[in-house]
């Protein structure tokens, strides 16, 4: 969730600690964790999205920057072309011996205010483009890579 300094100069968190507008920006925002994706079987991202950078510009909008976010350098998008989308980050996910994952983190506004601001078909739009830029660069479709991620949440569950 992103913190926005209000008029007063405060930034209201839900947690009731109230933050100066200098504290806030000193302050990182804690990223909710970026998700992985897994490439169709015998595929490789590099294959399938040799221009990476481009490409997520093409689906997203400018590349403005690189952050690293759990050890992999992800390129950001600070103000994505659809207004749904707060920022987005997206990369390569490299492991050696492995074959590289697609690592993605989409911040997205409340779809209440988006709606309200009478931009209902770029919410639809939004969910689109993720669709389509996921499935271009793993090869899987949006079942397939739920699936996928299903399973690996049942593979790391403890034994009881």
């Amino acid at each position: 969730m992103r913190h926005r300094a209000v008029a007063s100069g405060v930034d209201d968190r839900s947690d009731g600690d109230a933050v100066s507008d200098e504290t806030a920006k000193r302050t990182p925002v804690e990223r909710p964790h970026v998700k992985e994706y897994k490439m169709r079987r015998g595929e490789y991202l590099s294959d399938r999205m040799p221009d990476l950078r481009a490409e997520i510009q093409e689906y997203f909008g400018e590349v403005t920057g690189t952050e690293e976010a759990n050890g992999h350098e992800l390129y950001v998008v600070e103000d994505p072309d659809n207004p749904v989308f707060d920022q987005i980050f997206a990369g390569a996910a490299e492991y050696s011996g492995k074959k590289d994952r697609l690592a993605v983190h989409f911040e997205e506004r409340d779809a209440e205010d988006v709606i309200a601001e009478g931009n209902a078909e770029a919410a639809a739009e939004a969910v689109d483009l993720k669709n389509d830029f996921l499935e271009a660069a793993t090869g899987r479709d949006a079942k397939s890579r739920r699936d996928s991620m299903k399973r690996q949440v049942e593979d790391d569950a403890p034994d009881v």
